[in-house]
């Protein structure tokens, strides 16, 4: 990899759609609402109860069908995709998008997109233990005296998945792809033979027997329903999440050519077969197969499963680097997988947590059935939390008028609530289990993000002003000049470095070449290299240098400084870097609360460390310590 291309990586977007990014997508964006047919259906028949009913069938039939054009196709596809950041989507690239032009409601608009990505984390949990498990159980149809080893093999295979992450989701999409190519195909083909020995079942795609159901069902019921229903829609979310890896462009493609029609062929042929046999109610889309082909089928669904649950996991990847690089949680490790798509990224210590708790999730609910209880109100919850941004944006941003603004969010805000009511049902039964993900997710952002603020604000109290220092250099008791350059990572472009501070303070020495640097994201998700370097020269040798970084970037440091070395007149390779590193200790007037401030101790003790962060080589930094009371 080139320095250059270490510094900035072009969005998927800025590439042409070809087939290499279309056949990536399959294997990567669309796993997990693709996998959706396997308990979707099954899980909604059972709640509606009477599958023997006809009007039953067409009206949850119909019910899946117009949820998936509504909330998937119009809201995701064809509206909420509109709002990439320079080709990023996602919460947090939203999230960046709305800020600016919110206005008053910027503090309140913040909270609600963390929130959405801290629901996100939840969903990013459960989807892979249902899918796996999901799948694996086809094998009980199959061979039912596998019965007893359903757990242990869908475990097996999430382990598995998790430890071939490291390669990026790039490579992971093109031995994904082509999986995942045959698995629409069967899905389709296999629905089509169904639906083409009762033809009648198109009838369902008429939006009134879905009215007429939820008139003759009533509300408990068709809530109830409706909560099912809304299984078919987990992974919509992911097609905006993961655009920043494949482009808009690849990703609507493949939705409205391949994905729709073998989703919509797959589920009316499960309503043609239930119609023929209700009791196929009880595993709809195993049954569409004859039993001498649903071993070869338990495979692929097994392999299409595992890649459903890579479409949450590059998602969740990719959000934790934008929050990072908008400092909403502490810095982790992040490595980029590509040269060629910056939102391809893979964060260790994320995807080691979420395997642990994926496998908690498995050997403790034991069933897909199980964890369709606690699948739902997150997702629905992010879903709803990406209307309000995205509103935000069409009106403060795009200039829509509140004539257009209004009705189409509100339609799709009437849609989000709607399911987020219709799944709340759930919670007393495993719903509470994403919810604590987000409610805890959210409160380690905020805790993260008021820390922050306080230990910016104690080193402010007692900070030298810059202007000062340099003014008494050239007087008798300055500090001594030395041989070199030194640059001094800072926050603030007014004040001395604390480590500048510390090192005259214990060293009395200057070097005489000082630079000090500050690194900045902007809310963009990627900056042109044109744009990097911002240099301000100041007296006695000293300049203030900007390096700014889009969110979307990994801020290398070296990387920067070597590309603009003319520019800033610094050789990084024989400079030395002191460092400030704070030491949280507790305060005779504390600003957190007795909860709040172990936890941010905590978060700040494992958090990555600036040098690493910044890929600065350890032989070139000087890191001095000092204590911040907080």
């Amino acid at each position: 990899m080139t320095s250059s291309a270490v510094v900035s990586t072009p969005a998927a977007a800025e590439h042409p759609v070809r087939p290499a990014l279309l056949l990536g997508a399959l294997g990567v964006v669309f796993g997990d609402i693709g996998t959706s047919p396997i308990y979707a259906f099954r899980e909604s028949l059972k709640a509606a109860g009477d599958t023997a009913l006809e009007a039953t069938v067409y009206g949850v039939l119909s019910l899946v069908f117009w949820a998936v054009i509504l909330v998937v196709a119009l809201k995701y596809v064809i509206f909420v995709m509109r709002a990439d950041n320079q080709g990023e989507g996602g919460t947090m690239s939203l999230l960046a998008l709305a800020l600016p032009v919110a206005g008053r409601l910027q503090p309140v608009l913040l909270i609600v997109g963390l929130a959405g990505a801290s629901l996100f984390f939840g969903d990013a949990m459960i989807t892979p233990a249902i899918s796996v498990l999901s799948a694996v159980e086809g094998m009980k149809v199959a061979a039912p005296s596998v019965t007893p080893y359903v757990v242990p093999i869908a475990a097996i295979v999430l382990v598995g998945l998790f430890a071939i992450q490291s390669r990026g989701s790039g490579s992971v999409g093109a031995l994904f792809g082509p999986v995942m190519a045959a698995w629409f195909l069967t899905l389709a083909l296999a629905g089509l033979s169904h639906l083409l020995q009762r033809p009648g079942v198109l009838a369902a795609l008429n939006p009134r027997y879905a009215l007429a159901y939820a008139g003759h069902a009533g509300g408990t019921t068709t809530f109830t329903v409706l909560g099912s229903v809304f299984l078919a829609l987990t992974g919509g979310e992911a097609l905006y999440a993961d655009m920043g890896h494949f482009g808009r462009g690849a990703i609507r493609l493949d939705w409205f050519v391949l994905v729709l029609p073998a989703l919509v062929l797959n589920y009316l042929g499960q309503g043609a077969l239930v119609l023929a046999d209700p009791a196929a109610a009880a595993d709809p889309f195993f049954l569409l197969f004859p039993s001498w082909l649903l071993i070869p089928v338990v495979g692929l669904t097994t392999l299409a499963t595992v890649i459903a649950s890579q479409a949450v996991l590059s998602g969740a990847f990719a959000l934790v680097q934008q929050a990072i690089q908008l400092g909403a949680i502490p810095r982790l490790e992040i490595r980029q997988t590509s040269d060629e798509s910056a939102g391809q990224v893979y964060v260790p210590q994320v995807n080691w947590l979420l395997a642990i708790i994926v496998l908690g999730l498995v050997f403790g609910f034991r069933s897909s059935d199980a964890l369709a209880n606690a699948y739902g109100i997150a997702v629905a919850g992010d879903m709803t939390v990406t209307t309000l941004l995205v509103a935000t944006v069409a009106y403060g941003l795009w200039r829509w008028p509140a004539a257009l603004v209004f009705p189409v969010a509100g339609l799709f805000l009437i849609l989000d609530l709607t399911f987020v009511a219709a799944n709340a049902h759930k919670i007393p039964d495993g719903g509470w289990f994403p919810l604590l993900v987000g409610a805890v997710t959210l409160t380690l952002m905020l805790v993260w993000r008021k820390g922050r603020a306080v230990a910016f604000a104690r080193r402010a109290q007692n900070a030298i002003l810059l202007k000062d220092f340099i003014d008494g250099l050239d007087k008798p008791d300055a500090p001594i000049r030395m041989h070199g350059t030194a640059v001094f990572l800072t926050t603030r472009v007014d004040v001395v470095p604390a480590a500048l501070a510390l090192n005259v303070r214990h060293n009395g020495v200057v070097h005489e070449r000082v630079i000090l640097l500050r690194v900045t994201t902007e809310r963009a998700p990627r900056l042109p290299e044109t744009e990097r370097v911002v240099i301000e020269p100041l007296p006695e040798g000293f300049s203030l240098v900007w390096l700014r970084f889009g969110f979307a970037e990994k801020p290398d440091i070296m990387a920067a400084l070597r590309l603009h070395r003319g520019e800033v007149g610094c050789d990084p390779d024989t400079a030395s870097f002191f460092i400030g590193r704070e030491k949280p200790v507790p305060s005779l007037q504390p600003e957190l609360s007795r909860w709040q401030e172990p936890l941010y101790k905590f978060m700040a003790r494992n958090a990555v460390r600036s040098p690493d962060y910044y890929r600065i080589p350890p032989p070139r930094v000087v890191e001095l310590g000092t204590q911040v009371e907080m």
